[in-house]
């Protein structure tokens, strides 16, 4: 019974200061994700007007890395650079745009795609590239493989 009153009273003279720190958390992460800063104010998703458009696609293409590439086991880094750099975005249809970063192939007309971004991560890497090599890239399609590539080695033909 002693143990039981004890671990009450520790809970009861906690309990305020966490239900305290918990709205102040809380607080603090709307603010942070409205991209405000202050409470009260309200946010914008990537999708609105006011947020610049490079910086939506450069948080989106992040997101793609880490997501679907890293946590995938793609571990070279120059690839994992590459894929950082590389705007995805600009070798689609300008209304794809915002599809860019998605787990999928997208289709680039006349029944050809542009292919997943892991399935290019995967390709870069098991290349095994040092940076010094001239590469030959037959079937560029969108010519995103190869932008890819032009980041790593020396020359893309």
């Amino acid at each position: 019974m002693f143990f039981q009153k004890y671990i009450l009273k520790r809970v009861y003279l906690i309990f305020p200061i966490l239900l305290i720190l918990l709205m102040l958390i809380s607080s603090l992460t709307s603010c942070k994700e409205a991209g405000t800063g202050e409470p009260g104010k309200s946010g914008a998703s990537l999708d609105e007007e006011w947020f610049p458009e490079e910086e939506k696609y450069e948080i989106l293409r992040d997101d793609m890395v880490y997501a679907q590439i890293i946590s995938r086991g793609i571990s070279d880094a120059s690839t994992i650079n590459a894929m950082e750099t590389v705007p995805r975005h600009e070798f689609v249809s300008e209304n794809q745009q915002d599809d860019a970063y998605k787990d999928h192939p997208l289709s680039i007309g006349k029944g050809q795609t542009i292919s997943q971004p892991y399935i290019v991560a995967l390709m870069t890497e098991s290349l095994e590239l040092t940076g010094e090599e001239k590469v030959l890239e037959i079937g560029t399609g969108s010519g995103y493989q190869a932008a890819v590539l032009a980041e790593i080695v020396d020359k893309v033909f």
